[in-house]
């Protein structure tokens, strides 16, 4: 791991988002991220040029999220029932109930790691066997990744251990790493950290000679040189694949980065930057959103985002990204020591970031069936 012994806490300004805003500022700038990098996903930057100029704000008429912010929705719900005590198996009996033993309809536009994992959860195999498809390095982890780290704000080393858990269903490897990454560098954000603590943060919980590690240190190293050297130092000439879970987080990292934290300048760098700039543009608005808070995302943007359509995941259809955000901050969850508190609050600080991921105690929640997680009982498939 990163030799990053402790990151230290911030003080907070007293005209600093408090936690309720940096988590709507987390999932609405990922929703937001999304929509806006859609129409410049898999294209080049000359391409997006001829095309568009440069891209600063919607070039359709309506925009809407993608399978980026519908599992992140559906991710963000289920950690709202299970809290810290979630489990790969919770995760495995959402997947089947919501997804894999319905009748597909409208599924469309889901990346190749969730076909991989249907594919295997309809077969019968359970996690992590279900992982082990030909995608299990994509960025379809990093692109949920959020939720964790708006849910264990300033406790980065707890949101890679969730979102690893999340995670063991449909990804290995690097997948796990690109998502482990997000969710400590939105967890670091949620406390107010600055754009360095979050990076650090975000390299402490993966290993330092993994892939997802190489590619987050030269984004950031050459951060301060723009989009052009951002792209240029992590994107593999000629790959076809623009769904690597270390291209995307390390290209998202860098339009963070490159804007110091500053939500327009973060999105629109990854959105210009193409590749899969819907994933991109929505791990650098998760990160930006959680670092500036609600307040710093356009007005006309955030009105763009109405609830989810379904369109990917019919049963998130009506699910709004603020109605998990303040799911996800209102929720009580064990602390250390056994103590209670309500989760995150004002003083939420940043915690130390140990030299490995002990997976600790994983106890109920106080009231497990606040948080439901369910379709309508017309669309459930028998």
């Amino acid at each position: 791991m990163t030799s990053v012994a402790c990151v230290p806490s911030v003080p907070a300004p007293e005209d600093a988002p408090d936690l309720r805003e940096r988590a709507r500022g987390a999932l609405l700038g990922l929703a937001v991220g999304d929509a806006l990098g859609a129409p410049a996903e898999n294209l080049k930057p000359s391409e997006i040029r001829a095309r568009w100029g440069r891209i600063t704000g919607f070039v359709v008429d309506d925009p809407a999220g993608t399978d980026d912010t519908e599992y992140a929705i559906f991710s963000g719900l289920l950690l709202a029932r299970h809290g810290s005590a979630l489990t790969a198996a919770h995760v495995e009996a959402a997947w089947h109930a919501l997804i894999a033993d319905r009748a597909e309809g409208p599924f469309r536009g889901a990346g190749f790691s969730e076909r991989g994992t249907l594919e295997n959860l309809r077969r019968g195999l359970a996690a992590p066997i279900s992982a082990q498809h030909r995608h299990a390095w994509s960025d379809g982890l990093a692109m949920r990744a959020a939720p964790f780290g708006v849910f264990a704000a300033g406790r980065p080393t707890e949101a890679a251990r969730l979102v690893a858990v999340d995670g063991a269903v449909s990804h290995e490897g690097e997948g796990i790493y690109g998502g482990q990454a997000v969710a400590a560098g939105v967890a670091a954000a949620m406390a107010g950290a600055p754009t360095v603590a979050v990076v650090a943060s975000a390299l402490a919980v993966v290993p330092d000679d993994s892939w997802t590690a190489r590619s987050l240190r030269r984004a950031v190293a050459v951060a301060h040189r723009g989009e052009r050297a951002v792209r240029s130092a992590v994107v593999i000439g000629g790959y076809p694949w623009t769904d690597l879970a270390p291209e995307a987080v390390a290209l998202a990292f860098g339009a963070y980065a490159a804007a110091d934290g500053d939500f327009r300048a973060a999105v629109l760098t990854a959105v210009n930057m193409g590749r899969d700039a819907d994933t991109t543009a929505a791990v650098a608005g998760a990160l930006a959103g959680a670092t500036r808070g609600v307040g710093a995302i356009p007005a006309e943007w955030a009105a763009a985002v109405g609830p989810a359509r379904g369109s990917c995941l019919p049963a998130m259809a009506g699910h709004h990204v603020l109605e998990v955000a303040d799911l996800l901050t209102a929720r009580e969850d064990p602390v250390r020591d056994g103590d209670r508190a309500p989760h995150g609050g004002p003083a939420a600080r940043l915690e130390p970031v140990p030299a490995d991921l002990p997976r600790g105690d994983a106890r109920p929640p106080a009231d497990p069936a606040a948080y439901v997680l369910t379709a309508p009982e017309d669309e459930v498939q028998p």
